[in-house]
């Protein structure tokens, strides 16, 4: 899937840059565009299941739930991993449109928390773009 603001190709990894601290502060999000594969466990820390559901239930029964409330796309059985429902423009439902942040900073999933250090489709390098700043009219 391409950014939905199109500064860089999120699919084309050579097109990334290499990660650097602090450069979250001025990028686009593009990250934010690409698929979530999350666990369980950030499934309770979102609140999305609660902790006793976690550990009494089926974590298929748990997809199937999810799905039907358009959570989530998608569960891996094999690798326990629940790919989360995005938003029609391509976007994290949990990415505000305008700011391009996260709502959920604190309660943000292990993969986002990783990312692009430990979890990146190219490890230690991000699909940033940097955000376009509104020109100040004198």
């Amino acid at each position: 899937m391409r950014s939905s603001i199109q500064i860089v190709d999120v699919d084309r990894v050579e097109t990334w840059t290499r990660y650097r601290p602090g450069m979250c502060d001025s990028c686009q999000a593009n990250c934010c565009t690409m698929p979530l594969e999350i666990r369980l466990r950030d499934l309770v820390r979102l609140g999305l299941v609660d902790a006793f559901e976690a550990e009494n239930e089926v974590p298929a029964r748990i997809a199937k739930r999810l799905q039907k409330a358009k959570l989530i796309d998608r569960y891996n059985s094999k690798a326990e991993l629940f790919t989360m429902a995005r938003r029609a423009d391509g976007d994290c439902t949990w990415l505000d449109s305008k700011t391009r942040r996260c709502t959920v900073y604190e309660q943000r999933p292990d993969t986002c928390r990783q990312h692009p250090q430990q979890k990146s489709p190219r490890t230690g390098y991000c699909a940033y773009g940097a955000r376009f700043e509104p020109r100040k009219v004198v």
